[in-house]
C-alpha cells in the first residue's frame, strides 16, 4: 500500500507541474529541461545499478539473519557513493568538453542534486523489509514542500534553473532522513566497505544494471538524438506526449514493484504456482490497459489540451502514436521482470534488452532524421513491441520447461 502511495506521489506530481512549466516556461525551455534531464538520467541508471531489484531482493532474503543484513545494506550503500562519485567527475568533464552542454552547465551541474538524492534514498531497502509507512510521509511531506515551492518561485521564463535546484532539494532532504530513520530504527549504522565489498555488489548487479541502461538507450537516446538533430521545440513536443504516456503506463509500477519481493519467495516454493498467479495478473492488467489505450486515442486532443494547452496541440498526433507503450511496458515487466528475473534468468532478460537497443539506435537515427519528432516516436514503438515480445517468447520457454518438470 505505501509503496503504491509513493509510487503515485511519483506519477501525479509531474502530470501537475509539468502542464504549469510548459505555460509559464514555454515549449522551447521545456524541451530544454527535458534535453538536460534525458542526460543526466543515463548517471542515475548508474548510480542505481540495478540495486532497485537486486537489493530488494537480498534484502528480503537475508531479514532473518542480521549480520548478512546489515553488510548487504553498506555494501549497497558504499557501491551507490562510489557510483556517485564517479558519475559527478564524467558528467562534468562531458559537459564542459561540449558546446551543446556547456552553454547552459549550471543545469546539469544543480540536476546531479537529484542524482545524488536519489542515491541515498534507500527505496530498495524499505522494499526488502516491506517497511514503507514513515518513508512514504516523508517523501509525501519534502515533495510537496518544493513542488510547492516550484509554483511560488518559478514565475517568468528566467527562472527555469530553479526547476532543477528544487527537484534536487526534495530528493536530498527525503535521503538524508531515511538513513537517519533507518540508522535509528533498524540499527543499522553506516559503514564504507572494503573494495572487495563493493565490487561483489556490482558483479552481483550487472546484469540488471545493464538491462535498464539499455533500456535508458532507447527512452533517453532518444530525446539526445532529437535534441541534436532537431532542437529543443521538437523536444518539448515530443517530451510533453512521451510524458504523458509514462505516467499512464506507470501506474503498473507500484504494483509491480510491490509484489516482485513476494513473488521471489514464492517462485522459490512453489515456481507452478507462482506462474499460475502472474498469468492471472498478467490477463488483468492487459484487459485494463487496453481499455485505457482505446479511451485515450479517441480522446486524445481534449486530454492534450487540457492538460498542457493550445500551444501543444502539435504533440496530439505523437500522443497517439506512442499511446500503445503503457501496454507494451506491462506485457515485457510481467514477461521480464516477474518471470525471468524471478527465475535468475537475468542474460535472458539482458539480452532482449540488448537486441532492442541496437534495433532502436539504428531506426532511431533514421527516423528522426527523415521526420524529426515523429520519427522518434515511431522508433520508439517498434522497439517497445520488440521487447514485448522477446520477453514473451523468453518467458514462455522458461514456463514450459517448469510445466514439463
Amino acid at each position: 500500500m505505501y509503496l503504491s502511495i509513493l509510487q503515485g506521489l511519483n506519477l501525479l506530481l509531474p502530470l501537475i507541474t509539468f502542464p504549469y512549466l510548459i505555460r509559464v516556461l514555454g515549449v522551447e525551455y521545456f524541451g530544454l529541461l527535458s534535453f538536460s534531464f534525458a542526460f543526466v538520467t543515463y548517471f542515475q541508471i548508474v548510480t542505481d545499478y540495478g540495486f532497485n531489484a537486486t537489493g530488494t531482493r537480498d534484502i528480503s532474503l537475508t531479514i532473518d539473519d542480521c549480520v548478512k543484513h546489515n553488510l548487504i545494506f553498506n555494501q549497497i550503500m558504499s557501491a551507490k557513493l562510489f557510483l556517485v562519485t564517479v558519475s559527478f567527475i564524467l558528467m562534468m568533464t562531458l559537459v564542459f568538453s561540449f558546446e551543446i552542454f556547456r552553454t547552459y552547465w549550471v543545469i546539469y551541474l544543480f540536476s546531479f542534486g537529484s542524482i545524488l538524492g536519489q542515491a541515498i534514498f534507500p527505496v530498495w531497502y524499505f522494499q526488502g523489509v516491506q517497511k514503507m509507512k514513515y518513508i512514504t510521509y516523508l517523501n509525501l511531506i519534502t515533495k510537496l514542500i518544493f513542488t510547492i515551492a516550484l509554483f511560488i518561485f518559478v514565475r517568468e521564463k528566467s527562472d527555469f534553473y530553479l526547476v532543477p535546484v528544487f527537484n534536487a532539494l526534495g530528493f536530498i532532504f527525503a535521503g538524508v532522513f531515511a538513513l537517519f530513520y533507518i540508522h535509528k530504527d533498524f540499527n543499522i549504522r553506516f559503514q564504507v566497505q572494503p573494495l572487495s565489498g563493493i565490487i561483489e555488489q556490482l558483479q552481483k548487479s550487472k546484469y540488471v544494471f545493464l538491462s535498464e541502461l539499455k533500456i535508458s538507450l532507447f527512452t533517453n537516446t532518444n530525446t539526445l538524438i532529437l535534441g541534436i538533430l532537431a532542437g529543443n521545440h521538437a523536444v518539448g513536443y515530443f517530451s510533453a506526449a512521451e510524458k504523458l504516456v509514462r505516467a499512464v503506463g506507470n501506474f503498473q509500477t507500484p504494483i509491480s514493484n510491490t509484489i516482485f519481493p513476494y513473488l521471489s519467495k514464492e517462485m522459490i516454493v512453489d515456481k507452478l504456482k507462482t506462474v499460475q498467479k502472474i498469468k492471472k495478473i498478467t490477463k488483468f492488467g492487459a484487459i485494463l490497459f487496453s481499455v485505457i489505450i482505446v479511451a485515450c486515442f479517441c480522446f486524445a486532443e481534449q486530454i492534450i489540451v487540457i492538460i498542457y494547452g493550445s500551444q501543444m496541440f502539435p504533440a496530439v498526433l505523437l500522443f497517439r502514436i506512442v499511446i500503445l507503450i503503457p501496454l507494451l511496458s506491462f506485457l515485457d515487466t510481467m514477461f521480464g521482470k516477474q518471470i525471468l528475473l524471478n527465475l535468475g534468468k537475468d542474460k535472458l532478460y539482458f539480452r532482449v534488452i540488448l537486441l532492442a537497443t541496437i534495433l532502436n539506435l539504428i531506426i532511431n537515427l533514421v527516423l528522426t532524421q527523415l521526420y524529426q519528432e515523429f520519427g522518434t516516436a515511431i522508433s520508439l514503438l517498434i522497439t517497445q513491441i520488440f521487447i514485448a515480445l522477446g520477453m514473451w517468447f523468453y518467458a514462455r520457454k522458461e514456463v514450459d520447461k517448469i510445466v514439463l518438470k
